[in-house]
């Protein structure tokens, strides 16, 4: 069968795409979040016209073309907006075959153990370890992420001091046994990085992300290198090129690639073999509870190289609110794959009657 009609549902921040075959069934994906309507409307305008009446079976093929023909727009637009046809096909062939897009991965659907994930910068050290100890009485999480540092590689910290009372604060309420990771988004310059890194190693911090600037892969290394604590990155990136360079160098010790930013979850398996190949981990970047931790749960019980722990915010975003009609669940410190068919989920139809509709056909 081949594609017949592409749709998408969308705010500012949240797209939902519906792609159609010529049969009438259908598939649900979803573009990456923030300024979303800005990559639904590169889906219908450079996208759309070459995957309508494409085959929907060679989602492979389709997303090697796109990113081709594409090539003078190299990027985050283009590969948000591929990721949000994607995983739609992959949901669409799910529901074809009666399995869950885990198992045409070759996984199995079953427990994810997940690390709650802090996005706030503008909590109190006290506050923010208090909030994870409940959270961990609550629900089980083995481990955590906090966010340190400030902005883009300037060393600067949201105000003096806040990185190293937040560590040592959120390792005495959480106790050894729990393991942490640290967040710089892009923080720092090396020297700087390398410093807290340091600090990071007195607490048995087991994790350190995105400690320099993401473009510049020789700095990050320059970190790998100097630290004990492993050193992970890749969310941002959106070229397999970069990819390849970065694991050939070993700029980092794990790599996270966003499905939705990366173009799609064969992209990001693609990375997740790479780096499988070179004995490096893969723990995919998932930011909030719109589709992405879904799509990311499906890798994670399919990959051989799947971290410890997948990623799951604890914060409650407004603008995904109600998207699904099942939220995703945290017990004992885990998420179940969903099992059905597909994705597994259902998009609330209420979300989508409130959101703006597009159609190519």
């Amino acid at each position: 069968m081949s594609i017949k009609r592409i749709e998408t549902f969308t705010t500012r921040q949240l797209s939902i795409v519906r792609v159609t075959a010529d049969d009438g069934a259908q598939g649900y994906g979803q573009i990456a979040p923030y300024h979303a309507n800005i990559s639904a409307l590169v889906l219908h305008q450079q996208l759309a016209p070459r995957a309508l009446h494409a085959d929907e079976e060679r989602i492979e093929q389709l997303t090697e073309d796109c990113i081709r023909e594409e090539h003078k727009f190299p990027g985050s637009y283009v590969c948000r907006a591929l990721g949000g046809l994607e995983t739609a096909l992959w949901d669409l062939k799910g529901k074809r075959l009666g399995k869950s897009v885990c198992e045409l991965l070759g996984g199995t659907p079953r427990p994810v153990r997940v690390y709650g994930s802090s996005m706030r910068r503008d909590i109190s050290p006290e506050d923010e370890a208090e909030r994870l100890k409940r959270l961990k009485e609550r629900h089980g999480f083995g481990a955590f992420k906090i966010r340190v540092a400030n902005n883009f590689g300037n060393d600067a910290d949201v105000y003096p001091g806040r990185t190293e009372r937040i560590v040592e604060q959120v390792r005495r309420a959480l106790g050894d046994d729990t393991k942490l990771y640290v967040d710089a988004n892009s923080g720092y310059t090396p020297g700087k990085a390398i410093e807290v890194g340091r600090m990071l190693e007195r607490f048995g911090v087991s994790q350190f992300e995105e400690p320099c600037p993401y473009p510049e892969l020789e700095w990050t290394k320059r970190v790998a290198d100097a630290l004990d604590v492993p050193v992970s990155g890749g969310e941002q990136d959106t070229d397999l090129a970069h990819f390849r360079r970065m694991i050939a160098m070993r700029a980092v010790d794990i790599v996270q690639p966003d499905i939705c930013y990366i173009g799609g979850i064969g992209r990001a398996r693609q990375v997740a073999e790479m780096a499988r190949a070179a004995g490096i981990p893969c723990m995919p970047h998932a930011a909030n509870l719109s589709l992405v931790t879904v799509f990311t749960l499906h890798l994670a019980a399919a990959i051989p190289n799947a971290g410890e722990y997948a990623e799951f915010t604890i914060e409650q975003d407004a603008w995904t609110k109600e998207l699904l009609t099942s939220p995703l669940i945290v017990a004992d410190g885990a998420v179940q794959v969903p099992e059905g068919p597909g994705w597994g989920v259902d998009v609330n139809p209420a979300w989508l009657e409130r959101a703006e509709h597009f159609v190519s056909e």
